[in-house]
């Protein structure tokens, strides 16, 4: 990791974050805690569940005491969508100074690598036009968070005329919060492509602690098993639950750990911060012992195990329709 090298302290307060994913779960707590710490969001996100539309009708009037919210509806693979929530940012609030690019899925069955491309369930082209083949889930979880990284990093050191938060130095300091995963610290048969996701970002959020010394701290959670949408909406996952022993971590605990990741000066940049029930701990990159405790795994993971060898025992498997 890299020194903190901030002279001043941050706080949230009076602020602007860009959040993609904050139509639920742990993107929403992180959007409603801000908020509630007077600090304006912009929301990137195909849609709002109930609970985030509400949270944007309770924040839409234009206040000088309370903090605003506004919803961009945004498809995080479209690089133009990503501009447009800076854009956005630049346009009610003179810019953004906490960017979260939290956006991300489970290796759902439309995206897995136990559905191969042009394969029944999945929605990844074989035969893609222009012969440019990718991942959906790669395209979410690792692509759209680097680049909109890169876009924060551009902002903050070619500021636009008339910005409200100015240029990054280590007296005006900014700050990028990734959510990786415990996922990004251990093997999982049943759910590559999204174990190597999070490897990809706990690396990538690591190899920018040097940017501190510009004041842009890019730091990140590692949460474990959280109840939002990303289990609860997926039987398919949830198969690797047992609730007689496995813990749920919340995601308001998440984001939490997201806040302190802002404002707290011990986390500096490179900081990759695990998440499981009721504690936090910085995990390193060299010989760590992985993750424990209660939400940091499911006791069930043979259930899902079994399923992918039912998979590739059907013949033909890894096929492409015609």
């Amino acid at each position: 990791m890299a020194a903190a090298t901030d002279s001043v302290s941050f706080s949230v307060e009076g602020k602007t974050a860009i959040i993609t994913g904050a139509g639920s779960g742990i993107n929403f707590c992180f959007a409603r805690l801000l908020l509630s710490r007077n600090c304006n969001v912009v929301i990137g996100d195909l849609g709002l569940r109930p609970e985030a539309q509400e949270l944007v009708n309770q924040h839409s009037s234009i206040d000088k005491f309370k903090a605003r919210a506004v919803f961009v509806k945004c498809n995080v693979v479209q690089w133009p969508d990503l501009d447009k929530l800076f854009e956005v940012a630049d346009k009610e609030f003179g810019g953004a100074d906490i960017v979260c690019p939290g956006a991300g899925i489970f290796e759902p069955h439309w995206t897995n690598f136990w559905h191969p491309p042009g394969t029944s369930k999945s929605q990844d082209s074989a035969q893609p036009a222009g012969g440019l083949g990718h991942y959906a889930l790669f395209d979410i979880n690792v692509t759209h968070p680097i680049r909109c990284t890169q876009l924060a990093i551009s902002r903050w050191l070619n500021p636009i005329k008339d910005s409200r938060v100015g240029k990054a130095s280590a007296t005006n300091p900014k700050r990028v919060v990734h959510i990786s995963s415990v996922a990004g610290q251990t093997p999982g048969f049943a759910t590559p492509l999204y174990m190597a996701s999070k490897h990809a970002l706990s690396g990538f959020i690591r190899s920018l602690a040097q940017l501190d010394f510009l004041g842009i701290r890019v730091n990140g959670v590692a949460p474990g098993v959280i109840k939002t949408p990303l289990w609860t909406d997926h039987p398919e996952k949830l198969k690797m639950v047992d609730e007689s022993q496995d813990a749920w971590v919340e995601p308001e605990e998440v984001a939490e750990a997201m806040l302190r990741c802002c404002e707290d000066q011990t986390v500096t940049g490179g900081y990759v911060m695990e998440v499981v029930k009721g504690k936090t701990r910085y995990v390193d990159w060299k010989m760590d012992p992985g993750p424990s405790g209660l939400g940091a795994n499911t006791a069930n993971r043979a259930v899902m195990y079994a399923e992918v060898f039912q998979w590739l025992s059907e013949p033909g498997w890894g096929v492409p329709r015609e």
